[in-house]
């Protein structure tokens, strides 16, 4: 199981720039193309009544302007990274990943 920061490093990598957020604060002002992510969830596997393998569940949205920025293709060539939904709100486009990391 991959650390929080190290996660952070790789997004601000794929993305280019230091806009990637964990749970910003309401009213943040972002800068665009950015990346919001969350904790969403654990992936747990026992055996013989331990804890066998553990995965953290990040939900990733990836939040930009042109519909031909080749962002959500790179958050897609991520390992244990799935397309959930796409929505557009205030003339941004929100794609929504889950990522196991």
């Amino acid at each position: 199981m991959g650390s929080r920061l190290s996660l952070q490093g790789i997004l601000e990598e794929l993305l280019g720039s230091d806009h990637v957020y964990f749970q910003p604060p309401e009213g943040l002002k972002m800068t665009y193309p950015a990346i919001v992510y969350n904790l969403d969830d654990y992936y747990t596997l026992h055996a013989d009544n331990q804890v066998y393998r553990k995965k953290r569940k990040y939900e990733v949205t990836a939040i930009y302007r042109n519909p031909d920025d080749d962002l959500p293709d790179k958050l897609a060539d991520l390992v244990l990274c799935n397309f959930q939904r796409q929505f557009i709100s205030e003339n941004l486009i929100h794609d929504v990943y889950n990522l196991y990391f």
